[in-house]
């Protein structure tokens, strides 16, 4: 698995303000917003669902993933998904940063890692209540 998810009863929009709060509360900020739909429809015609890419970023922990492995910039920032279901209810799915530890062995970015983790999980529980 490649993510945390939740699923939610909440509309899609309120879902996004939802989420970039949750994350604003555990220290990360929103770097970049791709509305995938939009993106499709307008590059090569084709109609999809109502799906958004955050990047979010906790500069803090990025600045210490840098130092200790410089090419991990590959995998930030930490991207979360948020997508429209067909019930109309919505999901939220965040990269979960302990999968970039099977990608490098490096045990100091292992500790980063669990730390970001842990964040994320309490992103999640807070788009629970």
């Amino acid at each position: 698995m490649l993510g945390l998810t939740v699923h939610r009863k909440k509309n899609f929009e309120d879902t996004i303000t939802d989420t970039t709060e949750a994350l604003k509360k555990e220290g990360f900020g929103v770097l970049t917003t791709i509305d995938v739909k939009n993106t499709l429809k307008e590059k090569i015609g084709v109609d999809f669902k109502r799906y958004t890419i955050l990047g979010a970023c906790n500069p803090g922990f990025a600045h210490k993933a840098l130092q200790t492995a410089d090419e991990i910039g590959l995998l930030l920032p930490c991207n979360v998904v948020v997508t429209e279901e067909k019930n109309g209810e919505t999901k939220v799915s965040i990269f979960d940063p302990m999968t970039m530890t099977k990608l490098v062995q490096n045990p100091e970015l292992e500790k980063i890692a669990r730390e970001v983790q842990e964040k994320l999980i309490q992103v999640i529980h807070h788009l629970h209540e």
